[in-house]
């Protein structure tokens, strides 16, 4: 299977069966997921009255509800959810207000994400921004110490959540269609009034109290997720005309294989490489994927441990197909050199 074309029409073959979504499955889905995070909510607002650190505890459990909301928000992006593309609508815009994300303009963007991952030529749209080691020796003074500090943890994990809930998600871009502005609008309009409700209800220190580290949680988890299961050592990334979408689906999307409850909580998103290849598959049959697919099974496998070393992967070296740190590239910025090489070239798993 070495044309590109009969691979993906394979793997396809494969993956078909799994590509319907069930109805009772994405109903019990609903039903384990929103009503015990607003359960959760109640209870974390319940609990000021006896320890602040147990309100902050529920919050966090609440958090990783949140995520999972963000999980069906996200299938529904897809048309993955349900069969029916008004239910997915009106299902995405709904959790995209629990979430405070816009669904028609996430929906748009992350569609460019999964037709441009791993190219080279096509980044900047629904992904992390990355740049290569001759990107970064060539680059200004400035534009090396931006590219630091938005890589740098504290920012990412900790100023990224606010930045991404507080001003990408609440604007719409320029060239923006209709319907994709309303959308927006409505779900600005919608955490507006809920948020103003609450407040009125139970004050704003009790809602900040709450919901601060409700979205915090929430958020860090969601960007390390998203920066993880596409940065580890030797992810794929090639330029426009090398670029292939099935070995950017299994060689460049990690396994992440999390422990049971963590899995459950992420909704089976860990199993990214099978997302890649089809974002038709619901969440609830990523696993089935996987597991019945072997040359799926290739793909790079990275777990909690393992994964806490991409925080040191900053800039991606074309030549040896691998992350580099800013340390192991800091002797080059004296004598800038086009197409360094910091390591010899590694065969990917779909060239072996």
């Amino acid at each position: 299977m070495n044309n590109p074309k009969q691979k993906l029409a394979q793997l396809r073959k494969s993956i078909a069966p799994f590509e319907q979504s069930d109805v009772k499955s994405s109903i019990k889905q609903i039903v384990n997921t929103i009503p015990p995070f607003f359960i959760l909510w109640f209870l974390a607002y319940q609990s000021l009255s006896v320890s602040i650190w147990l309100t902050f505890a529920l919050a966090t459990i609440a958090a990783g509800f949140v995520v999972r909301i963000f999980i069906i928000f996200h299938d529904c992006c897809h048309g993955s959810f349900f069969k029916n593309k008004k239910a997915n609508s009106l299902l995405g815009t709904i959790t995209g207000i629990i979430t405070m994300f816009p669904y028609e303009k996430w929906k748009r963007e992350h569609s460019i994400h999964h037709a441009t991952s791993g190219n080279l030529d096509k980044r900047g749209t629904g992904d992390v921004w990355i740049m290569t080691v001759d990107e970064y020796v060539s680059a200004s003074f400035k534009e090396r110490w931006s590219y630091r500090l938005y890589r740098n943890p504290l920012v990412m994990f900790g100023l990224g959540p606010i930045y991404l809930f507080f001003i990408t998600n609440r604007f719409n871009r320029k060239d923006a269609r209709k319907k994709e502005r309303w959308n927006t609008y409505l779900i600005n309009i919608s955490i507006v009034a809920i948020v103003a409700l609450l407040i009125f209800i139970i004050g704003w220190q009790a809602f900040l109290i709450i919901q601060a580290p409700i979205l915090f949680v929430a958020g860090a988890l969601g960007i390390w997720l998203f920066y993880v299961q596409h940065q580890f050592e030797d992810s794929y990334f090639e330029d426009e005309q090398d670029w292939d979408y099935v070995k950017a689906a299994i060689d460049g999307s990690s396994y992440y294989k999390l422990p049971k409850v963590l899995q459950w909580v992420t909704g089976n998103i860990g199993f990214h490489h099978v997302h890649h290849l089809s974002p038709r598959v619901p969440n609830y049959n990523l696993e089935k994927v996987h597991e019945s697919t072997p040359p799926l099974q290739q793909a790079t496998t990275i777990t909690v441990g393992s994964s806490l070393q991409s925080i040191r992967f900053r800039l991606y070296d074309q030549n040896s197909r691998t992350f580099v740190s800013f340390k192991q590239v800091k002797h080059l910025l004296a004598k800038p050199t086009s197409n360094v090489s910091l390591k010899p070239r590694q065969t990917s798993l779909q060239e072996k």
